[in-house]
């Protein structure tokens, strides 16, 4: 099964895969938090959103409540701080666990791609990212302290969507 067709749901509880919420677009999918330190970049993502959208090009925000308990609201609560907060107009899947035992399948695949040092496994923090390319494959992994708008980012956008 590829990663596109791995089933989700929304944040709004609708269920779908990659595949059908993004169409052939090249893909970031970021585990976002409401209330870190990393939650600012939810501006380079909508601005990454609003360059690279048109394109054929869309983020995927995945809130997770692993770390510190920093992403506690409800769906309808994370929704609202999404979008008068930052002005997100990206999709956002459910809560889910990215890490241990109750890892959502999506994640239980992203993980096994290694990051730039070479370093596979475990989401370290919030705002870890993974570009996938338009067939689904997984092209890079970002670790949480890269920023969206890093020149390594940027230049692997450039190349999914070119």
């Amino acid at each position: 099964m590829s990663l596109r067709d791995i089933p989700v749901r929304t944040l709004a509880d609708a269920p779908t895969t990659l595949a059908e919420l993004t169409g052939d677009r090249a893909v970031l999918v970021v585990n976002v938090a409401s209330k870190c330190g990393l939650t600012p970049q939810y501006t380079g993502l909508v601005q990454l959103q609003q360059t690279y959208g048109p394109r054929g090009f869309t983020v995927v925000g995945v809130p997770c409540n692993q770390f510190m308990g920093q992403e506690p609201g409800s769906a309808e609560e994370i929704q609202e701080f999404c979008s008068t907060t930052y002005g997100v107009d990206f999709p956002l899947l459910e809560k889910a666990d990215v890490n241990g035992d109750d890892r959502h399948p999506l994640y239980g695949t992203l993980t096994q791609t290694p990051d730039a040092d070479g370093e596979a496994g475990d989401i370290q923090w919030n705002f870890e990212k993974f570009l996938l390319g338009r067939d689904g494959e997984v092209l890079a992994r970002f670790r949480p302290g890269v920023e969206p708008q890093d020149p390594a980012v940027v230049a692997a956008i450039e190349k999914a969507i070119s």
